[in-house]
């Protein structure tokens, strides 16, 4: 099995379809969800549509470069979750989160393997390969927070 096929079985492990790791994924977790657990605080931590916003905003970033070799995406603006006020809206962001996953699996998946090891945009972030171990690993780490969130507002 190639690398890029390995790390985008990985991505669609962790982000659509499985279990081996966590025992979950974020298509398991988020799909039983409705608006008002999605918004839901507890104590100070960030809800679930925060989680979903903040992950979603990488995967958007990354296709864009895919697509263009452009990385315009920047930290400071990963938590800027739009008001989620109605039913529709928070739909909109699990069905562009759970397309943008797919989309960003599919580009793992079908990119020259010769292409993990070459520059991700800048000498500054590393390799592509780079970038997406970190995709994999932050969204384990986003995973469990989500998982914990969800038990504690459905107790």
């Amino acid at each position: 099995m190639s690398r890029n096929t390995a790390l985008a079985g990985r991505l669609r492990e962790v982000l659509l379809n499985g279990r081996w790791i966590a025992n979950t994924n974020y298509k398991e977790q988020i799909l039983g969800v409705n608006r008002i657990q999605a918004t839901q605080k507890v104590g100070n931590l960030n809800t679930i549509a925060l989680l979903i916003y903040h992950i979603n905003y990488y995967l958007e970033g990354l296709n864009n470069v895919f697509k263009t070799g452009k990385l315009e995406i920047s930290d400071q603006y990963s938590f800027d979750l739009p008001a989620i006020q109605s039913d529709v809206d928070w739909e909109e962001l699990v069905g562009t989160f759970l397309s943008n996953a797919e989309e960003f699996c599919g580009f793992v998946e079908n990119m020259p393997e010769a292409q993990l090891n070459e520059v991700f945009v800048d000498e500054k972030y590393g390799t592509y390969q780079r970038n997406i171990e970190a995709v994999i690993e932050h969204s384990y780490y986003h995973l469990g927070q989500i998982s914990l969130i969800k038990k504690l507002i459905t107790v």
